[in-house]
């Protein structure tokens, strides 16, 4: 009895022992099969453009390459090992790894091998994302790249609907993705997502008011700021060796080729008051083709900038109206101004709530730069930390004239002179309205995108505030901000974009009112000059944003990145891209480092 027992005995601990082999290769084989597709699906995500025919053996390649060193030959005194990994048409990669195992026990009793096979799969995903795109929309995206042919904001439109289309094929159907807006120029348009108790109920703008009575004393004419329609417009230099000629150096510039023609496209009229009379606004198309010239020396190395226009069109206006006659004058002033009507006659941009001029930046006050502070809610009766609606229409800058000379003054002028006003002049630019974050289907997004307008100056700052507004899930949305899921964080990006430095304009009517005249952050005699000022803010905000786990993206398209830019974003997060394709792709990584890569199975 005995020995008749031994047989299945030796047969049930064989096959434990057997099988206990089989569970263990099955479970190595299957972490080495999860590697191999994780290590093909990162290396296909790193590839621009991919192409299965052209670069998927690379992916394959890498693919095995981690399956082999995960599971080596012969391991476990297995035998033909295989893996073979599939490409699929969603970008997903799977894979099945299979191994012979020769059995040691039950070989005895005709089981002589078992075979193991398993099957794995990686993609990327997105999960609960927030982002919010800070976009330069100034004047000088409506120029050209010297690589490319459309105009940067066109460029910029198509890329910001690609990047649209890859997020949302990768997106899990259980998961969210929102997305904002904060297009910034010289001012942001954020007035139609504010509260009314959000909003000073009144405010001094420097305005002016008829001394005497109006009478007109004839017709004064001032021209418009310039905007870019069309075409390309771009500066290179270069260097040659100066002429040595009487013990000195000249260096010579060749003739410009510059061609300049001027088409007028309309004549308008309205009537006017104070003094009452007509004005008549003329635009004009002007188109220029040519190179234009300078050269500048030093020591015997002269450095030549050529200017290239190649069918650049831009728009002027030339304005005439009347002007007061002898006897009557204007007191410019600041004028307090009821602005319930804010909603409806009020542009949609806004000037900042209270500051100070900071002189350290590392021990910001924040209950009192309150422009700087991107959580506090505003509260009713308490106007420094409310917003201030703007009316570019009543804005006058004394004591500066339309042709450009007098000097800012905070004091009031009694005179009958014209001062420029920066609304008629172009120089209270107002961007297209910001959006908060929502989810949006194809025909919305692409909608909005569409509608970008390129016009004003490059102030970052202001942009860079509103995104982070817009963006903090501990600030004045944050209710609607909040995680969705206690189980899944959402991952919150902020994508800046810009396509040059930061250019100030004093004369500008912008977030800060009229600077020279209303000082809140910045006067004419400050230790750090205004563009320097706006720089200051914007790094402070970056820091203030990256504190709130959100992850900065930062941008340069057709132009150089500076130590303000990488490090705001950081490393690994900041692009610069000279053409149409280098921001695809620059988008492109965004958006692949914004996915998850995970096993599907």
């Amino acid at each position: 009895m005995l020995a008749m027992s031994v047989v299945p005995l030796l047969a049930l601990v064989g096959s434990s022992i057997d099988m206990g082999r089989a569970y263990l290769v099955e479970s190595r084989l299957q972490q080495a099969c999860d590697a191999g597709v994780l290590g093909a699906r990162k290396e296909l995500g790193a590839i621009v453009d991919f192409d299965p025919d052209i670069d998927g053996a690379a992916v394959i390649s890498k693919g095995t390459h981690f399956f082999n060193a995960n599971f080596a030959d012969g391991i476990y005194n297995s035998v033909d090992r295989d893996f073979v990994m599939t490409l699929e048409d969603d970008q997903s990669v799977g894979g099945i790894a299979s191994v012979i195992l020769p059995t040691d026990i039950m070989q005895f009793f005709g089981k002589d091998e078992i075979a193991i096979s398993v099957n794995c799969r990686a993609e990327l995903s997105v999960p609960n994302t927030d982002i919010m795109m800070a976009l330069d929309v100034t004047g000088s995206m409506a120029e050209s790249n010297p690589d490319d042919t459309s105009p940067k904001i066109a460029v910029l439109k198509s890329v910001v609907k690609g990047f649209y289309a890859t997020m949302e094929a990768n997106r899990q159907p259980q998961s969210r993705i929102r997305y904002g807006f904060v297009p910034y120029s010289t001012n942001v348009n954020v007035g139609g997502l504010l509260k009314d108790e959000w909003v000073v109920p009144q405010w001094r703008y420097p305005s002016r008011t008829l001394v005497s009575t109006s009478g007109s004393g004839g017709l004064y004419g001032y021209y418009s700021a310039v905007s870019p329609v069309s075409g390309t417009y771009y500066t290179t230099t270069s260097t040659f060796a100066a002429t040595e000629a009487g013990g000195g150096y000249t260096c010579s510039a060749p003739a410009n080729t510059l061609t300049t023609s001027t088409q007028l496209l309309s004549t308008t009229t309205a009537q006017v008051s104070n003094p009452s009379g007509t004005r008549t606004t003329y635009t004009y198309n002007r188109t220029r083709n040519g190179n234009t010239y300078s050269v500048s020396r030093s020591g015997s190395t002269c450095t030549l900038s050529t200017t290239t226009y190649a069918s650049y069109v831009d728009t002027f206006k030339y304005i005439t109206e009347p002007s007061l006659a002898s006897g009557s004058s204007w007191l410019y002033k600041d004028v307090l101004k009821d602005t319930s009507d804010w909603r409806t006659a009020s542009n949609g941009c806004i000037e900042e709530r209270s500051t100070y001029e900071i002189d350290d930046y590392d021990n910001v006050d924040l209950d009192r730069a309150l422009d700087l502070d991107i959580d506090t809610v505003p509260t009713a009766g308490a106007p420094d930390t409310q917003w201030r609606p703007m009316y570019p229409a009543m804005i006058y800058e004394r004591a500066r004239l339309w042709d450009g000379s007098g000097s800012f003054t905070t004091s009031e002028v009694t005179t009958n002179s014209e001062f420029l006003a920066p609304g008629i002049a172009g120089f209270a630019a107002c961007p297209t309205s910001a959006r908060k974050l929502q989810v949006w289907d194809q025909s919305a997004f692409h909608g909005y995108i569409d509608g970008l307008v390129a016009a004003g100056s490059t102030y970052h700052d202001i942009g860079m505030i509103w995104a982070a507004r817009l963006l903090s899930p501990s600030g004045i949305f944050a209710a609607e901000n909040a995680d969705v899921s206690t189980r899944q964080r959402t991952s919150r990006h902020l994508i800046f974009l810009t396509d040059g430095q930061t250019s100030s304009l004093d004369i500008s009517y912008s977030s800060y009112g009229v600077e020279p005249i209303a000082q809140r952050r910045w006067h004419p005699s400050s230790p750090l000059t205004l563009t320097q000022t706006i720089e200051k803010r914007f790094s402070f905000v970056c820091e203030e944003v990256k504190k709130r786990n959100v992850t900065v993206w930062f941008v340069a398209f057709g132009t150089d990145l500076n130590p303000i830019m990488t490090d705001c974003a950081g490393s690994g997060h900041y692009f610069s891209a000279k053409n149409a394709e280098e921001l695809q792709n620059a988008f492109r990584k965004i958006a692949r480092s914004i996915g998850d890569l995970r096993l599907a199975q």
